[in-house]
C-alpha cells in the first residue's frame, strides 16, 4: 500500500520493500488498540523480522486512527506521527510507550488539562525515548502554527490530515481495524494470539 516518504517510520515490521501489506488502523486512546500493538511487538515482528519465518514477506504499517469521540485522540496521534519525523526508528518504541501508559490520556485524565498540558505531557513521555535535540525538535512540530491564522495547526497537520483521509477513502472507522494487500479484513481481532496470526499468515503467504 501506499505511504508517503516522510512517514516510513510507520513501518513497524518487516521491511519496506517486501511484496505483501498488513496496515494496520490503531488509535492510542482504544485499550483495544493497546492490546493488538502488544500482540505485534511479541508475535508478527519475530515472525517477520531476520530469521523469522515470513521476513521480506510482509510489511506491517501502522496507521493512525484519529477517533473524536475520544478528546485527546487528536493530540496523541499527533505526538506519534511527530517522533514518525524526527526519529523514525523510535517510533514503535515510543507507541509502546505510550499505548502502556494510555490511561493518562483518557477521557477523565485529560479533562481539566489544556491542550499545552497534554502537549507537555508527550513531550515529557517522548523525552524518555528520544536525546535532547530530537526531543526539542519533537516540540518544535508541535508547536501552533501563528504565522498561518488563527487556525494553522501545527507542523505535523499535513501528516494527521494524510493519516485522516487514507483511512476515510478505505472505509474505516474504528480501531483495531486491518487491510491486507488493500483489502479490508473484518476477521482480525485484538484477541489474536500467535495461533491466531500464525493461521492468518499461513493463508496469506507463500513461504
Amino acid at each position: 500500500m501506499a505511504l508517503q516518504p516522510s512517514l516510513r517510520g510507520l513501518v513497524i515490521a518487516g521491511t519496506w520493500d517486501s511484496p505483501h501489506t498488513l496496515d494496520i488502523f490503531l488509535d492510542y486512546v482504544c485499550p483495544y488498540s493497546a492490546k493488538i500493538a502488544l500482540a505485534i511487538d511479541g508475535v508478527l515482528k519475530p515472525l517477520l523480522g531476520p530469521g523469522g519465518k515470513y521476513a521480506g514477506k510482509v510489511k506491517v504499517i501502522f496507521r493512525p486512527q484519529v477517533q473524536p469521540w475520544h478528546a485527546s485522540s487528536t493530540y496523541v496521534h499527533e505526538a506519534g506521527l511527530a517522533v514518525a519525523r524526527v526519529a523514525p526508528e523510535s517510533f514503535w518504541t515510543f507507541s509502546l510507550a505510550l499505548f502502556k501508559r494510555q490511561v493518562e490520556y483518557f477521557d477523565v485524565a485529560t479533562s481539566t488539562q489544556t491542550p499545552l498540558q497534554i502537549r507537555e505531557n508527550l513531550a515529557a513521555l517522548a523525552g524518555e525515548t528520544l536525546n535532547a535535540s530530537q526531543t526539542a525538535a519533537f516540540k518544535s512540530l508541535l508547536a501552533i502554527r501563528s504565522d498561518l491564522g488563527q487556525n494553522g495547526g501545527t507542523d505535523v497537520t499535513d501528516d494527521l490530515k494524510y493519516t485522516v483521509k487514507f483511512a476515510r477513502q478505505n472505509s474505516v472507522h474504528v480501531s483495531p481495524s486491518a487491510l491486507w494487500d488493500g483489502l479490508l479484513q473484518g476477521d482480525v481481532s485484538s484477541s489474536w494470539g500467535e495461533k491466531e496470526w500464525s493461521g492468518f499468515l499461513e493463508k496469506k503467504v507463500i513461504v
